[in-house]
């Protein structure tokens, strides 16, 4: 997070005030309504992690009612609609990337170049409130870029070679010095903090690996197939919303399955939908519908993986003397 305030300067800031402030909001006023304790309820953080999350997956200046429509969608409709915490089938944070997706196709793909928040170019705390309050300035129409997968889209519509026009995108992607989300450019700055999730035990290694490969494997064989047409596995894998999708938003305890093996399942799901979407759907990127889509099969995926009960076998039968 602190990596994109520093690379898109005070309007990311902003943004992401305004989006976490406004998922706080909507979860307080559905508490409200249902005679429940706010102030109790918003202590668990849950919303305001909602709202954090959204706020990474936005475009880093999009204009203030991105984030409050955001913020509202997600809490509203993607938590509170199904009874709170706990009881949502969808992950709340993508629910509200999703619909904005749809409802503000153009501010949501209006991506803008890096311009590190102590550039001298870069605005400064007022100007970026103008932009924030007003959207982009016409003095700063010249950064306005498009994403690595949205070039990439396009490119391979116009049949460029994308192996010879996307030569530097993986080492863009990876050490973040590029258009994209306000949380998905650094890649080694997310697989980082991946990493220390797994090892302090927050999140299995089970869905961040099986959704890379996912994405990786099939990304791999096209890509021997046919260099020219479909991207190389590196690039899909840095670019995106794919790492901080992998281990941030897909390990969402709630929509995500319980079991290691079920989750295997579903981390591959995941990956596969966001390869297939990004390659042939009118979506450059895919992360945010795939994990939804998949979300909607936890529920059959707990149903058929399921623990083995101490004393019987994977069928529920009792287990024989001796065996």
């Amino acid at each position: 997070t602190l990596f994109g305030f520093w690379l898109y300067g005070w309007p990311a800031v902003y943004l992401w005030m305004i989006s976490v402030a406004a998922a706080a909001l909507g979860e307080a006023f559905c508490l409200r309504l249902m005679g429940r304790d706010a102030r109790t309820v918003l202590g668990d953080g849950s919303a305001w992690l909602t709202g954090w999350l959204l706020a990474l997956s936005l475009p880093p200046w999009a204009p203030w009612w991105i984030g409050v429509c955001g913020g509202l969608f997600a809490t509203v409709l993607g938590k509170q609609v199904f009874g709170g915490l706990g009881q949502n089938l969808f992950n709340p944070a993508m629910v509200g990337r999703v619909a904005l997706l749809i409802s503000f196709p153009v501010q949501m793909t209006a991506w803008v170049a890096p311009l590190p928040i102590f550039d001298a170019a870069a605005p400064g705390p007022i100007a970026a409130l103008a932009i924030t309050l007003k959207g982009m300035q016409p003095a700063f129409d010249a950064v306005a870029s498009a994403s690595l997968l949205g070039f990439a889209k396009t490119e391979m519509a116009r049949g460029v070679d994308l192996a010879h026009s996307l030569l530097q995108a993986p080492l863009q992607a990876w050490y973040g010095s590029r258009p994209g989300s306000l949380g998905e450019t650094a890649s080694w700055l997310i697989v980082a903090g991946g990493v220390a999730m797994i090892c302090l035990r927050t999140i299995t290694w089970h869905i961040p690996v099986a959704m890379l490969l996912g994405i990786a494997v099939p990304a791999a064989l096209l890509h021997a197939v046919d260099p020219a047409r479909y991207l190389d596995a590196g690039t899909h894998l840095l670019s995106g919303g794919a790492m901080l999708g992998a281990f941030f938003i897909a390990t969402d305890y709630v929509t995500s399955p319980n079991t290691p093996r079920g989750q295997i399942v579903f981390g591959t799901g995941c990956g596969v939908l966001t390869y297939v979407i990004r390659t042939w759907a009118g979506y450059p990127e895919g992360v945010a519908f795939a994990v939804l889509l998949m979300n909607s099969l936890t529920p059959v995926i707990d149903s058929y993986i399921k623990p083995r009960i101490y004393g019987r076998d994977r069928r529920g039968a009792a287990l024989e003397p001796g065996k």
